[in-house]
């Protein structure tokens, strides 16, 4: 079953597209992971999925009904973010209370473990808490809700190290318990790919790779070498990154489309081929400019 189904979706705020003719399909049971910059669309795409936001032109559906101002969607869909609002009123515990009133699928066994585990007060209130403690907060809501799309944009902001590995643990347990469509919006792909099925790759508003995450882990490959021979080397093959390493030495990322042949060669006449992360592999493939930090110095 499709869940979101894009077809030429575009988003415009005053002269900037934030989202430019972007189409995919996003299957049930899946955890996706939302890649790409600051500016990417990442926000916005999920805001216009969640009904929040209603498209410029193109087409969105999600469970096959277009999403924005719909009931039947916002009763099966939650929106994790770093700017979540929940009444001032309410304590932390009282807040947990009346999920299930908007949740039908809420596990409030769950959310009282969770809650006890990161050591919240029942008594506290959901604006004093730092930064990190909001976003943990709004983790337990998004995991125990158990909407059938549940969305997380950024949602370690704030949090330290061993809390977002717990989150991540949390998360992956639930989902194994609870199969349920997961979209993940996350600066730290290092640290969630072992989570994630697909990957959905944006710059500039549009798709640029959507793939299993694993496919993406053998997408480029390192090579590096002397200049000259890098250069030949490289001269018919689709060259993402390059830098310079030394002396005449290079380091380039190609597509990785080499047979044992190729890398064979490669290897004999001197060059050293070497996998490429994917979490590189998204840095350089959404880079804005060609090379690195160090260029921006090279005229001084």
């Amino acid at each position: 079953m499709r869940v979101i189904e894009c077809n030429g979706l575009t988003k415009v705020y005053g002269r900037a597209k934030a989202l430019n003719n972007l189409s995919f399909t996003i299957e049930e049971n899946k955890i996706t992971g939302l890649i790409g910059r600051n500016g990417a669309g990442k926000s916005t795409l999920l805001k216009i999925i969640a009904g929040f936001l209603r498209e410029t032109s193109g087409e969105i559906k999600v469970f096959s009904e277009k999403p924005f101002n719909n009931l039947m969607v916002s009763a099966n869909v939650i929106y994790i973010d770093d700017q979540m609002n929940f009444p001032t009123a309410l304590t932390l515990k009282e807040i947990l209370n009346v999920c299930p009133t908007f949740y039908e699928k809420w596990n409030h066994e769950l959310a009282g473990r969770l809650f006890d585990y990161f050591s919240f007060q029942s008594a506290h209130y959901y604006n004093d808490l730092s930064k990190g403690m909001k976003s943990t907060f709004n983790m337990i809501v998004g995991l125990c809700a158990r909407c059938a799309l549940t969305m997380f944009d950024e949602p370690t902001t704030g949090m330290d190290a061993a809390v977002r590995k717990d989150f991540y643990r949390a998360l992956l347990k639930d989902y194994i318990s609870y199969p349920r469509t997961i979209l993940l919006s996350s600066h730290h792909l290092n640290e969630v790919e072992d989570l994630l099925e697909d990957i959905l790759l944006l710059k500039g508003g549009r798709e640029y790779l959507h793939m299993p995450i694993g496919e993406l882990k053998e997408w480029a490959i390192g090579i590096q070498g002397l200049t000259g021979k890098i250069n030949e080397w490289a001269e018919n093959k689709e060259v993402i990154y390059t830098k310079n390493i030394g002396l005449d030495r290079t380091y380039a990322v190609v597509r990785n489309t080499l047979s044992d042949t190729e890398a064979q060669q490669a290897k004999t006449s001197g060059l050293s081929l070497t996998p490429v992360s994917s979490s590189d592999v998204c840095v350089y493939l959404t880079s804005k400019t060609k090379g690195g930090i160090d260029d921006v110095f090279s005229e001084d």
